[in-house]
């Protein structure tokens, strides 16, 4: 398991089967794996390491990467994953998103946005933001949402990993135009980007690791944080 900052420099941050346990243990409400290489790599998720992750957490699990075809997700879901997200597909093949809502329901869709602001303007990425589309964000909002997705995970490429904050403008520009949940990732390096993202956005969720990996914070804190700043969190 690694964690990089903008998609790159990437370290070493443990067993991946260990931390599932460790998370499950500190009331995490989900988990999401992304096998960041499986699309550059042309190759399927590591199934045996997801269905090694499943066993270990009682949370939904959410995993991506390298998901291609409606096997690709069949597979996943059948070895303990509640979720797909499909981020190079989508752009690639938005038609896969309506397969895989009709096949198994829009809840079990996540389409993934790698975004990164150039220029004033946000800019879609896929490839682990190796590729650069030229297709705007609004549009692949509204094709993916028209496919059927479920839910928006959004990975801000300029925040990722440097523990700032998230980008609140990101957040706000895809919650305006989605009619689904979306939930933000990148950046978090302080429970009070939190709250910042989620009473200034709208925002359904927020992800984070970096926090959690190379702090003394965990999960059960952070929870408690929000609670105290009036936050609802999911009971457990």
């Amino acid at each position: 398991m690694v964690k990089g900052i903008s998609f790159s420099d990437y370290r070493d941050t443990g067993d991946p089967v260990f931390a599932s346990r460790v998370y499950n243990s500190q009331l995490v409400d989900e988990l999401v794996f992304l096998d960041i290489d499986a699309t550059s790599e042309n190759r399927e998720t590591n199934i045996s390491i997801i269905s090694d992750v499943s066993k270990e957490c009682f949370m939904p699990l959410a995993i991506g990467g390298g998901v291609r075809s409606v096997h690709g997700m069949h597979r996943l879901l059948k070895n303990g994953a509640d979720k797909v997200v499909v981020t190079t597909a989508a752009l690639e093949n938005p038609f896969l998103i309506r397969e895989g809502a009709v096949e198994f329901g829009s809840q079990c869709i996540v389409v993934g946005l790698d975004v990164r602001l150039i220029n004033g303007r946000y800019v879609l990425f896929s490839h682990s933001g190796r590729l650069q589309w030229e297709i705007s964000l609004d549009e692949h909002i509204a094709v993916c949402q028209e496919m059927g997705a479920g839910e928006f995970f959004i990975n801000s490429i300029d925040c990722d990993g440097k523990m700032k904050g998230y980008d609140l403008d990101l957040i706000r520009f895809v919650v305006e135009r989605a009619s689904i949940p979306v939930i933000a990732c990148g950046g978090a390096g302080t429970f009070m980007h939190l709250v910042d993202a989620v009473k200034t956005t709208g925002v359904s969720a927020l992800a984070m690791a970096s926090i959690f990996h190379f702090g003394d914070n965990n999960p059960i804190r952070a929870r408690f944080f929000l609670k105290n700043y009036g936050i609802n969190v999911k009971e457990v």
